[in-house]
């Protein structure tokens, strides 16, 4: 099954310069290999800071568009790695290893398998 990982951080606590924000950056460049190394790795993204973003909506036909995200949180989303694993509990420990999670944290999220029923709410 495949799980999305979410990657968020504070971008001041991430590119302030401390020795451990300098150290997980460091090993970032390298993380890629080690899943798939491990047969874990899908795809992997990093983001550009939300300043640069846009969000738009669509509404009765309409699309708006602002400058930005639309959120009011210190952390953004920095980036996503989509990995292969069994299930919640090992994407979850695979996860744990990514150098990000010492300075921000990981959501872990399982994909949708279109191929399977909708969620009933």
């Amino acid at each position: 099954m495949r799980y999305a990982c979410l990657i968020y951080y504070h971008p001041q606590t991430l590119f302030g310069g401390s020795p451990q924000a300098n150290a997980a950056l460091a090993e970032c460049a390298g993380y890629d290999e080690v899943l798939k190394g491990s047969g874990h790795f899908v795809t992997a993204e990093a983001l550009v800071l939300p300043e640069e973003a846009m969000t738009l909506q669509v509404r009765d036909g309409k699309m708006s568009a602002v400058d930005g995200p639309f959120m009011e949180t210190k952390e953004v989303l920095g980036g996503i790695i989509v990995i292969e694993a069994r299930d919640l509990n090992e994407a979850v420990r695979v996860a744990s290893g990514h150098p990000l999670a010492t300075i921000g944290h990981i959501e872990v999220r399982p994909v949708v398998d279109f191929s399977q029923p909708r969620p009933v709410l």
